[in-house]
């Protein structure tokens, strides 16, 4: 550990001055600045004052507490998340949350999220997930010794549902409208901790990007500089979001003199941020066409993703299943197996198809253990096999 936390409340992205205690984590938006129709998330302010810029030095550690001052009250156990490898991979880095303990990037939300359960003392937890959120907050409720629910949709992956209920978590698969009315009922009548959101336009837990900072403080640590520019997957933008917050409080703490450009990569089936980003929105909800991709398929963004590739100069891009899946066949023959929803990053580079004084990251999500299909094609074993059988 390198101190106590120095988290001292909850603001408004919506309006900086609408301030709340720390506690309760409001998990429905800004009761302020929200309407019916366009919620505004909240972020965690800290006393800046007070950190010790020698927190950013030494190697980053698989384990968030690192990081403890710049984070929320970390009540609930580490399961090691944290101090992910940073690949070259031709002309980019990739960074691969995929060695995380759950093989995501949702583990390093959910250690804050679980603790701000274990805080709140709430008696479980609930999430409506079909995939990494869901096996993640299961294995950290698991961890704090905390029951889970996870509402689930009827065709996730059946290998992320076994996950899932290999964690204790009581796994229910419902229709996707109804995912949401009966994660509120579970918070209002169960008194559970949700970690999912709960509101017309995406707000989600307001300390769980705060995990996802930790990204950037480890990515300025293994590059010695501040990238020019990093592509993320993005779903609901709450990855996006912590790992721009996260440079902002480099530069702001002077441990760094400038911020990347942020690129938002969403897939070409829905793409609500790029909408709010066209239309000066702060936020939109859209269509959603078929596509392999659930992990970032969402019809419903929210103002985090649009503030952090507006204030950092970035733009969003839009891919196809094709491009993801040419970026997760490229990244696996480079040994980095990743679900397609993960190669988005790589993918929304290539398609950017621009130049950037610097290094460039992408963000590699997700295993690709969890890919639709995954082991469902058999192989049948060759019955005389020659040696020209075995070459490659």
């Amino acid at each position: 550990m390198n101190g106590p936390s120095l988290a001292l409340r909850q603001r408004s992205l919506g309006d900086l001055s609408a301030e709340f205690p720390l506690f309760p984590p409001l998990t429905r938006g800004c009761p302020k600045t929200s309407t019916a129709e366009l919620a505004y998330p909240l972020e965690v302010v800290y006393d800046y004052a007070k950190v010790d810029r020698d927190l950013f030095t030494g190697p980053p550690g698989p384990d968030i507490a690192r990081w403890s001052p710049l984070l929320p009250p970390l009540d609930a156990p580490t399961l090691g998340e944290g101090g992910t490898p940073l690949i070259t991979f031709g002309d980019v880095h990739i960074k691969d949350e995929s060695r995380n303990p759950t093989w995501s990037h949702k583990d390093r939300l959910n250690r804050v999220a679980v603790s701000a359960a274990v805080a709140s003392g709430a008696p479980g937890v609930v999430v409506a997930s079909s995939g990494n959120h869901g096996a993640s907050a299961a294995a950290y409720a698991a961890r704090a010794g905390l029951p889970a629910i996870v509402l689930a949709s009827a065709d996730s992956p059946p290998a992320v549902q076994a996950f899932v209920r290999s964690y204790g978590a009581k796994v229910v698969s419902v229709p996707v409208e109804a995912r949401w009315p009966l994660l509120r009922q579970v918070v209002d009548e169960l008194g559970y901790h949700p970690v999912s959101n709960q509101t017309a336009t995406h707000t989600g837990h307001p300390f769980g990007p705060e995990g996802y900072k930790t990204i950037a403080y480890e990515l300025f640590l293994q590059l010695g500089t501040v990238p020019a520019a990093v592509f993320t997957p993005t779903g609901y933008a709450e990855l996006l979001y912590g790992v721009w917050k996260g440079f902002a409080e480099l530069r702001l703490l002077g441990v760094a003199d400038r911020t990347p450009r942020m690129f938002s990569c969403e897939t070409a089936a829905g793409g609500p941020h790029a909408k709010a980003l066209a239309t000066g929105a702060p936020a939109a909800v859209v269509g959603l066409g078929p596509t392999d991709a659930y992990g970032v398929a969402c019809s419903v963004g929210g103002h985090r993703g649009v503030a952090a590739v507006r204030d950092s100069g970035g733009d969003p891009v839009l891919v196809t299943d094709e491009d993801l899946r040419l970026a997760q066949r490229d990244l696996a023959r480079a040994g980095l197996w990743q679900e397609l929803s993960g190669a988005a990053g790589l993918a929304g580079y290539r398609r950017l198809r621009r130049d950037f004084d610097g290094p460039v990251v992408c963000i590699a999500t997700s295993s690709g253990f969890k890919d639709v299909g995954v082991a469902t094609e058999r192989h049948p074993a060759l019955e005389e096999p020659t040696l020209e059988d075995l070459i490659p």
